[in-house]
């Protein structure tokens, strides 16, 4: 029975490990496989001298490569819950010299991003988490210029086709037309829809769907 409980806590502590493995500094490079970043920031239309916001940035895989695509002219906002992970992200971009990241404790239903100021706020692999999604879309609305982008990015789970919404929430996923609906209703414009963008983290059961809605 010894072995058994060690066995299964083994299992456990791995399960934690695999799910959260892409948020980590030494899984980017891995993760850079699979994530076609630079297509992504071309549908954003991120660009050199762009403000943008990476809205629940972990330690930043995003935000670094936002920082090098904005260039010094432009700004990324980094944003958490989470101090220990900014702490966190402080230190990578101090390894890499760069000077155009804020990091910004946000609360769960703000993530505190200036007024009227950004070109595009990201919500990457999060949004599905967010129960005050509405007050958040409402946030990040007050938050972009006129004309700026909101870019939402999740993963399908494929076997929660025609589930309820908070099936699939509770499941760690969400389809693309409850959040399409969601941003209407917000007052967003879509302008552009993708419902196939690749597997995340390579498995076929977990597609990748981008949502942009211009303010």
């Amino acid at each position: 029975m010894k072995d058994y409980n060690s066995i299964s806590l083994l299992l456990i502590l791995l399960g934690s490990h695999l799910i959260q493995a892409q948020y980590k500094e030494y899984d980017w490079e891995e993760r850079d496989t699979w994530m076609k970043v630079s297509e992504i920031f071309k549908i954003s239309e991120i660009k050199s001298g762009s403000i943008v916001a990476d809205i629940d940035c972990h330690e930043g895989y995003l935000s670094v490569h936002m920082a090098k695509a904005v260039g010094n002219s432009g700004k990324v906002y980094a944003v958490d819950v989470r101090k220990d992970r900014l702490e966190k992200l402080d230190a990578h971009i101090k390894d890499r010299s760069l000077t155009n990241v804020i990091t910004t404790l946000g609360d769960y239903d703000n993530p505190k991003l200036p007024l009227d100021s950004l070109d595009v706020v990201v919500i990457l692999d999060t949004y599905h988490e967010m129960e005050d999604y509405i007050k958040i879309l409402t946030h990040v609305k007050e938050a972009l210029k006129s004309g700026g982008n909101i870019v939402l990015i999740e993963k399908f789970k494929e076997h929660m086709l025609n589930k309820p919404r908070k099936d699939q929430t509770e499941a760690h996923t969400i389809a693309m037309h409850y959040v399409k609906d969601e941003l209407i209703n917000a007052g967003f414009i879509i302008k552009t829809e993708i419902k196939d963008f690749g597997r995340w983290k390579k498995e076929k059961n977990k597609r990748i769907w981008i949502l942009v809605g211009e303010k």
